[in-house]
């Protein structure tokens, strides 16, 4: 009986061993923060203590590369593939979604025995088969779209006690925005600890429109407008980074430290942190800022630390290295094999972690987006990247080494490498443009039970119109000519599509405004349609708009098959698209 009760404690003590090798992951991203916005990185202004201490622990990459704005960079690092290559390259216009059955990294992780969760800003669809639900996320807890209180989230929010989705189900939280993804992410790791956990945390902050509690902004106000722009945006800033120290305070309290990957880095160049002309502020000797092909448009802090991995120290690695990277790495440090039928774009960067190697295979790395549902030219508006080199449009060579501000055209002197980067780009866009996400659009799927009922909005809307985002765009009653979305019919039968002015969790009349105001936040103005109009499947119809009207429902017979929506209000001579459009089956 001893010698049993041995063989099973043994039995237990290796499986528990075993256990613990598996890491945990915690990836947290922040929002429109440059790489120059962190004490750290010498930004004499700004106190971030607890990234700066994390700083000193951590092995930091110098070269790494994001793309220019939100979507393609979170597409990326969600998928392992380049934004041209997964198909989100925008923040709107219908291409800020990921395509349906896209393999993602929470996918990966969870059908290799990790619980994940994600908490913040997800911006890759907002309806099946597209949301963080869908792509491999045990727990969801976000906004929608691109950021709180856009005009397709949760109407009303403003960072402060909003509502929030839980697996796509809307619900009211306590609190600052930043706060609440801390506090909901360390819940979620409190209650899985005992298993391995992938955590996404990326937050909406520092994101415009710029709201924090004055305590946070307070000390940066005497130099706002003379050497800075923006105290509220350091505001936000010092706000990320009191939660980051909670996080690690947490982590520690519940032995979690030492066997979790923890990750630091943000999505794309500067904002707030600088001004538009780039004379105030600070951005780490770099030109550009978020949207720019320039180097501080996309070259972002990354910091890990995985101490029982031996990912520690404060030490450096400056070979040049892109968010398509972290998949691929991630995996390998977890002993995850990722599958043959996963192609990605990305490569395994670990054995530099581990001080295996000290660089990688000669690699280009390619920024491509664009924020229009067209694809991303193929070479203006572009940056390729290679070691040193920097080629921006395809016309103009800077070394970054010798060069940071990237003021000096060396093109003419280096004919050979502009001419192999251009190659390296040609052969690169001749496999992009052989998959389906360069030229098909990403779908929402009606007639689903995973979603009964769809919400397109505006701010995803097909079309000519430049973007159109923000709540108060719509309770001003601006105009967008933007009015397709992309559907596929999985049953087919009879559709009611119902389009409306205002959201449903606020409505009011087409040809009014609602007797709700959230927190007395919108000036409402009404707008003066006469008619709706929607074209689906070669089915072209039209209804009257009446004074008592908060929705025009047209029930419509579709078959099973990919189609586009358009939907227009009429107002004399002119037509704009619908604000706000929701779809189900009904038989």
């Amino acid at each position: 009986m001893k010698i049993k009760l041995l063989y099973i404690l043994f039995i237990s003590v290796i499986g528990f061993c075993y256990a613990q090798k598996q890491p945990n992951i915690i990836l947290v991203l922040t929002d429109d923060q440059g790489i120059g916005d962190l004490g750290c990185h010498g930004n004499p202004w700004l106190k971030t203590p607890n990234i700066d201490k994390f700083y000193k622990q951590a092995v930091r990459f110098t070269d790494f590369h994001v793309s220019p704005v939100c979507t393609p960079t979170r597409s990326a690092l969600m998928t392992g593939k380049y934004p041209i290559n997964n198909g989100a390259w925008a923040t709107y216009k219908g291409r800020d979604a990921l395509s349906e059955g896209t393999n993602s990294i929470a996918k990966l992780f969870r059908e290799n025995g990790y619980t994940t969760g994600i908490f913040g800003k997800w911006h890759l669809g907002d309806n099946y088969p597209v949301r963080a639900t869908d792509f491999g996320f045990d727990v969801a807890i976000h906004h929608k779209a691109g950021g709180v209180g856009e005009l397709s989230d949760y109407w009303g929010n403003n960072y402060f006690n909003d509502t929030y989705y839980v697996n796509n189900k809307p619900k009211p939280f306590k609190g600052y925005c930043t706060d609440v993804w801390f506090q909901e992410a360390m819940h979620f790791i409190a209650e899985n600890k005992d298993n391995p956990f992938f955590v996404y945390l990326p937050t909406n902050a520092p994101h415009s429109p710029h709201y924090v509690e004055d305590k946070y902004a307070q000390p940066y106000k005497a130099l706002e407008g003379i050497e800075f722009p923006n105290a509220k945006y350091f505001g936000m800033v010092a706000n990320i980074d009191e939660n980051f120290g909670k996080l690690e305070k947490f982590l520690k309290k519940n032995k979690l430290a030492d066997n979790t990957i923890l990750i630091f880095m943000t999505d794309n160049g500067a904002t707030g942190g600088i001004s538009r002309d780039e004379k105030m502020g600070y951005n780490m000797g770099l030109r550009g800022r978020k949207g720019d092909r320039v180097e501080g448009g996309h070259r972002v802090p990354f910091f890990i630390r995985w101490k029982d991995g031996k990912i520690k120290g404060g030490w450096d690695i400056n070979v040049t290295t892109a968010h398509v990277d972290v998949m691929p790495t991630l995996a390998k440090l977890c002993n995850i094999k990722i599958p043959e039928t996963t192609i990605l774009d990305g490569v395994d960067v670990s054995s530099l972690l581990l001080k295996e190697e000290e660089k990688l295979i000669n690699r280009t790395i390619f920024v491509h987006n664009r924020q229009d549902w067209r694809p991303p030219t193929d070479i203006e508006n572009t940056c390729i990247i290679n070691d040193k080199w920097r080629l921006i449009n395809g016309t103009e060579l800077y070394d970054i080494e010798k060069d940071r501000m990237q003021e000096n055209d060396v093109a003419n002197k280096y004919p050979a490498i502009v001419k192999q980067m251009l190659q390296d780009n040609a052969t690169f866009l001749k496999a992009s443009k052989t998959n389906s996400e360069y030229f098909e659009f990403p779908t929402a799927i009606i007639g689903n039970d995973n979603q009964k009922n769809i919400k397109l909005t505006i701010q995803h809307a097909i079309g000519e119109h430049g973007g159109f985002w923000k709540s108060e765009q719509v309770a001003e009653g601006l105009k967008s000519k933007n009015n397709t979305h992309a559907l596929k019919v999985e049953k087919k039968g009879v559709y009611r599509i119902s389009c409306r002015r205002w959201p449903v969790e606020c409505s009011g009349p087409i040809l009014g405004v609602p007797q709700v105001n959230p927190k007395n936040w919108f000036t409402y103005k009404a707008i003066s349609p006469e008619k709706v109009r929607i074209s689906i499947a070669n089915q072209i119809l039209e209804k009257e708009i009446t004074n008592e009207d908060e929705e025009i429902s047209f029930d419509v017979h579709l078959e099973k098959g990919k189609t586009f929506l358009i939907n227009d209000f009429m107002e004399g001579k002119e037509k704009y698209g619908v604000y706000y459009t929701y779809i189900k089956l009904i038989k």
